[in-house]
């Protein structure tokens, strides 16, 4: 594996995995509002 692929790849990949995090959070915290306004649970 090349210096360039490799230095990419550790770079892409925080950023990759920061931005899947970023996505179930909003949808967590979205549900979370949603059942909070319908007075339901979450689970």
């Amino acid at each position: 594996m090349s210096s360039l692929a490799l230095t990419a790849y550790v770079l892409i990949w925080p950023a990759m995995a920061s931005i899947v995090l970023a996505v179930l959070c909003v949808g967590v915290f979205r549900d979370m509002r949603i059942a909070k306004r319908d007075g339901t649970d979450l689970v």
